[in-house]
């Protein structure tokens, strides 16, 4: 089939890891606006959790449908960073960047495989935690501690360096690149990282320093 045959191109591919990069990219976006609650109080905060969580099904298919995105990610990810390794030339039809981020580009497979681990411990440390303690509370528990906190903001590190290389290679494979918007496109691909650094790792830092003593 044509299709078949697209996605396994090469421009397929591409195009493959910059859709599944923005669906995952649009998940960061309201999974920080609903942990940003968090600031606000733990009533706040729980009140968000359980109305999320008044709807399985949805939870359910949305999570399985969130697996398949980030093993597409992940699977095809790794594939096309061991293919640019065998050549000389640009994963990317265009490839001038205002701003150089060689280091970004270069471990992005080391940053994005910690994220993986630290996805494992954050789904063991709050979804499958015990259903009688409210989540607010784990929450405070959890990052509370100060190791676990600090493994946080070193995984939202690692997560600030991908998305700086990730959200530029994405829009590349979309074709937003313009001589005009150029500079802006790159703080763009700062601006977005920072933010979600801020409120990720802005909650651990908010528990593990006991801002958030009276949460």
């Amino acid at each position: 089939m044509w299709f078949v045959r697209f996605l396994t191109s090469s421009i397929g591919k591409k195009l493959v890891m910059a859709s599944s990069g923005l669906l995952l990219f649009l998940f960061l976006c309201t999974h920080a606006a609903g942990n940003a609650t968090i600031f606000m109080s733990s009533k706040v905060f729980q009140s968000y959790a359980d109305e999320l969580h008044s709807h399985p099904l949805i939870v359910l298919v949305f999570s399985l449908s969130l697996l398949a995105i980030f093993l597409v990610h992940i699977g095809v990810g790794l594939y096309l960073f061991n293919e640019n390794r065998a050549v000389s030339t640009s994963r990317y039809a265009v490839s001038t960047r205002v701003v150089k981020n060689s280091l970004a580009s270069q471990t992005m497979p080391y940053t994005g495989l910690f994220i993986l681990l630290f996805l494992v411990v954050h789904i063991f440390g709050f979804t499958f935690s015990p259903k009688t303690v409210p989540i607010s509370v784990t929450v405070k528990e959890l990052l509370g501690n100060f190791f676990y906190a600090l493994f946080y903001i070193l995984a939202f590190a690692a997560l600030f360096l991908h998305l700086s290389h990730g959200f530029w290679s994405m829009l590349q494979t979309f074709g937003v690149n313009h001589p005009r918007y150029n500079e802006f496109i790159a703080r763009l691909t700062l601006v977005f990282p920072l933010f979600f650094f801020a409120i990720f790792a802005g909650i651990a830092f908010y528990f593990m320093t006991g801002l958030g003593a009276n949460y």
